[in-house]
């Protein structure tokens, strides 16, 4: 062979390497047989309290000499992952029968520590090719003698893993643990156990496209699918009720009134028309009007961001399991999200006022985020105290204020500056009298608490069985509710609101009480309040439990029921803004 063909030869199979690696990597999940595939472990945590989550070598498992954490996001620091290389090795299609993983004496400290995890019925998680799978750290036997109910404990030291794959690309994994291959760690005494893993590989069918699809298949289940079905027709059944209720009662009495007014029957309007009264009153802008601009600015950024985030769903960006990319989203979303809270605030106040815009867009930068960053902080100091991985490093923190500081802020500024610059003036149908009427006496069943318990428990009513699904989907390991139903949900519950505002408004201005701006927003975001007693109600009939996660589920309760009573609170007032403009705007000027 000469020298030039032997140069070919090399350079074919340099080529061919190349090529090689170019197919077959992790980037693109595709790899050749014998392949390394990417294995994370994850965290340790007991099942029942989904937010007590600790770093996975906090149990002394089996772990290399040189423990190297992954590079991660501020999204999956945000959800607690805290990700580790790890000693198993599940090489692409290479089954493994019992390969040892390393021999460990369990010193009784450390036969404490899985004890107390085995009592608490600690699991693991993983990642293995992006694919997240959970397994259990060991198992509790009850015995009965003649004396006592005694309980023993055992530590798996075993597990078995079940790999599918299609083609070239890693479908599904699934971990097990040998009931029969476990280790009694009933008692503090020092132990040697030999921990050991096996890998099986088979082939599927299933496309790499829907391979995430099996983590939200308890939606599909039957039973799940009929209750979902069964909370949408309920919910349509109490809005067609609501509609029709609204259009017997109120628009027919309001067109007679309206008609009454056309007449000019001046006996018979001053009998029954008791929003006419308060034309002079009704448009009178409202007390703390710098707040109520905060309002409006921030449920309408809320609203923004919401929308925006079941259109990455749409797109497929957000998926269930996706490291931290929900997280990630939120903060980037929130901040960019923000010159729609400062615009509206502006716009808003300038329409009765040129001075003073800014103190509405300083509100309204702080009127969620303040609360968010102080309940925040006390729940970082808890997780902190407990080592939990909820915990955030000091570099996150800085991270979210940088990007809010330098990203969320000047967009705030930037969006009140334009609402200043293209302000418009509020047209009235009525003009405002320069002092304001006096409002009747009301009875109990017409005053602003009754009101918002009516407006919020209807339209609670209506989303209570798909909220069940939502708390467990959130603080539980299954999706039960698919992102098609919620976004079906929100707009039933959009809707609710704004027939609801409109109705409670109309009766307010029937009784000659002109004060309805502030009494629409309590009342459309009074549903939030259903929301978060439901909350409640759900903690204490779960299995969760400690001081870590009944804070967290509280104060991130807190945070999602706070951002629907602002979303839903602006929904109800634009609603009875447009409705009271209108029937304002049909009465004969005299």
């Amino acid at each position: 062979m000469s020298k030039m063909e032997a140069l070919k030869i090399s350079l074919l199979l340099l080529l061919l390497s190349n090529l090689r690696s170019v197919i077959s990597s992790p980037d693109n999940h595709r790899y050749n047989v014998g392949d390394d595939v990417p294995l994370f472990v994850n965290k340790v945590g007991p099942l029942n309290n989904p937010s007590e989550t600790y770093e996975y070598y906090e149990l002394p498992f089996c772990h290399p000499d040189l423990i190297v954490q992954k590079k991660e996001s501020l999204g999956e620091v945000l959800n607690g992952d805290r990700l580790t290389n790890a000693l198993y090795k599940l090489n692409f299609r290479e089954n493994k029968i019992a390969e040892s993983l390393c021999n460990k004496k369990l010193e009784g400290e450390d036969v404490a520590k899985f004890r107390d995890a085995v009592i608490n019925d600690f699991y693991f998680q993983m990642y293995y090719d992006d694919l997240p799978f959970w397994g259990f750290v060991g198992k509790i036997e009850d015995s009965l003698t003649l004396e006592e109910k005694a309980s023993k404990y055992f530590l798996f030291k075993h597990v078995q893993f079940d790999v599918l794959y299609n083609g070239n690309q890693v479908i599904e994994i699934r971990a097990f643990s040998d009931p029969d291959q476990v280790v009694d760690i009933t008692e503090d005494i020092d132990i040697d156990v030999k921990f050991t893993y096996s890998v099986s590989w088979n082939a599927t069918s299933t496309s790499f496209d829907t391979r995430m699809d099996r983590y939200s298949r308890a939606s599909s289940h039957p039973v799940h699918q009929q209750i979902h079905w069964f909370s949408f027709i309920n919910s349509i059944v109490i809005i067609i009720l609501l509609m029709g209720l609204l259009t017997l009662l109120f628009m027919r009495r309001l067109k007679n009134d309206l008609r009454k007014c056309s007449t000019g029957d001046d006996e018979e309007e001053d009998k029954e028309v008791g929003w006419k009264y308060i034309h002079g009153d009704v448009f009178r802008y409202p007390q703390n009007m710098s707040l109520f601009c905060a309002v409006m600015g921030m449920g309408t950024q809320l609203l923004t961001l919401v929308s925006c985030l079941f259109m990455l769903v749409c797109l497929g960006v957000l998926y269930p399991y996706n490291r931290g990319t929900l997280c990630t989203a939120l903060v980037t979303l929130y901040s960019l999200t923000s010159v729609v809270a400062g615009y509206t605030a502006a716009s808003f106040h300038c329409q009765f006022a040129e001075v003073g815009w800014e103190k509405s867009v300083l509100l309204a930068g702080i009127l969620y985020a303040g609360p968010l960053f102080v309940i925040g902080s006390i729940l970082n100091v808890v997780a902190v105290s407990y080592g939990a991985t909820a915990a955030l490093p000091f570099g996150t923190i800085m991270a979210i204020i940088l990007i809010y500081t330098f990203l969320g802020i000047p967009l705030l500024a930037l969006g009140g500056l334009i609402g200043y610059i293209f302000r418009s003036e509020f047209h009235a149908p009525c003009a405002t009298k320069r002092y304001p009427r006096e409002i009747p006496p009301l009875a109990w069943y017409r005053k602003t608490p009754c009101q918002m318990f009516l407006g919020g428990f209807l339209s609670f009513s209506a989303i209570v069985l798909e909220l069940q699904h939502l708390y467990a989907s959130l603080w539980g390991y299954k999706i039960f509710t698919l992102p098609s139903i919620l976004f079906v949900m929100f707009i039933i519950l959009i809707l609710l609101t704004v027939i609801l505002s409109v109705g409670l408004t109309y009766i307010q201005l029937s009784v000659e009480d002109h004060e309805w701006w502030w009494r629409s927003v309590l009342c459309g975001g009074s549903t939030a309040i259903f929301m978060f007693a439901y909350s409640i109600y759900f903690y204490a009939r779960s299995n969760m439990s400690g001081l870590l996660q009944l804070s967290f589920f509280i104060g991130y309760n807190a945070f999602l029921c706070y951002a629907f009573f602002l979303m839903l609170g602006s929904i109800g007032f634009r609603a009875s803004l447009v409705f009271v403009r209108y029937i304002y705007r049909a009465v004969k000027s005299e």
